[in-house]
């Protein structure tokens, strides 16, 4: 079996006597989708944060394409293959949807801020923004500004942002929020096609999407796990039901 691409093991993290993530364990894969779902508190964006390198692990280590990177900065761990997303949408609105994109792939570069050619000149970076605008949908919308498109498109761009700075290892927080139903279900049909070659993080509370999207689950209450499993083993979790799904989803 292949190695996985992110490999977290023990993730604590206390702030003073409270442990807001409490000896958890990910691990992801490539062609997988692993949803972390539970309550509001329960952990999940603390958890995010843990495996981004926003927050610094009280213990535990997270492994990234091999390599150790617990403690890394989050700039060093983004180079290193993890690419993420927030619950508020990180974009330049004043900016057209292909500038979005351009700067994302740009940031790869080893001199990404120093450029003293025309944008248009460097083939690469471009290739790459046009594949991640292709795979999330937008090419037909490069030339919008940001600011003027719809709720549902934004986070297509912000996953377009961050596909095109190239990672293995995607980590998807809410990505769904505040979407009607046509914009969810092109954001699950986004998630689908882009699924072969990362290994996802998805946290999300869309419970209809998380049973149509993921291989794993792993449901989180006051910063613990209490049940890890497949969909169907989820779904018949007498704790789960209890704590979190409620009786209507068995």
């Amino acid at each position: 079996m292949s190695e996985p691409l992110l490999d977290a093991k023990n993730l604590t993290k206390r702030f003073g006597g409270l442990a807001a993530v409490n000896d958890v364990s990910i691990t992801l894969w490539r062609n997988h989708i692993h949803a972390v779902i539970g309550p509001n508190g329960a952990g999940k964006s603390t958890l995010t944060n843990l495996l981004s390198g926003d927050l610094p692990p009280t213990s535990g280590t997270v492994i990234l394409d091999q390599r150790d990177v617990t403690g890394w900065s989050p700039s060093s761990i983004s180079r290193q293959g993890l690419g993420r997303s927030y619950q508020k949408t990180n974009i330049f609105l004043p900016f057209s949807v292909w500038e979005n994109v351009r700067l994302a792939a740009q940031s790869r570069e080893p001199r990404a801020a120093y450029r003293l050619r025309p944008t248009t000149d460097f083939s690469a970076i471009n290739a790459h923004a046009e594949m991640a605008l292709e795979l999330s949908g937008l090419e037909n919308r490069k030339t919008s500004i940001a600011g003027t498109i719809s709720h549902g498109e934004q986070r297509q761009l912000e996953i377009a942002m961050t596909l095109a700075t190239r990672p293995q290892v995607l980590l998807l927080d809410e990505p769904l929020a505040g979407m009607g139903a046509q914009e969810a279900e092109r954001m699950v049909a986004l998630l689908q096609r882009i699924k072969k070659d990362h290994g996802i993080l998805l946290v999300e509370h869309d419970m209809d999407a998380v049973f149509t999207l993921a291989d794993q689950l792993t449901v989180m209450v006051n910063g613990q796990v209490i049940a890890s499993g497949t969909p169907a083993q989820i779904r018949a979790d007498a704790g789960v039901q209890a704590a979190y799904l409620g009786e209507e989803q068995t």
